[in-house]
């Protein structure tokens, strides 16, 4: 079984930044789980919004926050990060990760085995 922990929410005025970190514990060896971010705004059905690959040589963004969103990952730390800038109200939702046993990098939130419990981010107008 697979602990996922988020930190690094909060609000922050649009343009700003904040990055997210997902800490793993328990399970397989964190380098064998792709990583998944997802987020879910109020009234909204969970999207996906970022994945990174086993060793991090492959991420793949939403069209929503490309060239704003920058994945990473710190195996040795177990942790993940969601690095976000030029934020912008529509951003607010509670963001998720999410681990995912296979070398693949899904968008689908099927796809993932494990969950944290979610973080809040919020961009006022």
């Amino acid at each position: 079984q697979v602990r996922l922990v988020e930190s690094g929410g909060g609000t922050v005025q649009a343009g700003g930044s904040l990055r997210l970190s997902c800490a793993a514990s328990g399970g397989s060896v964190f380098s064998r789980y792709t990583m998944g971010w997802f987020r879910q705004a109020p009234g909204k059905e969970r999207e996906f919004v970022a994945v990174i690959s086993w060793l991090g040589g492959m991420t793949v963004s939403a069209d929503s926050v490309k060239g704003r969103f920058t994945l990473s990952r710190e195996n040795a730390g177990n942790t993940a990060y969601l690095q976000m800038n030029s934020l912008k109200p529509e951003d607010t939702a509670v963001y998720y990760c999410a681990a995912h046993s296979g070398s693949s990098t899904p968008q689908h939130s099927g796809a993932y085995d494990y969950w944290g419990q979610g973080i809040q981010v919020t961009v006022p107008p």
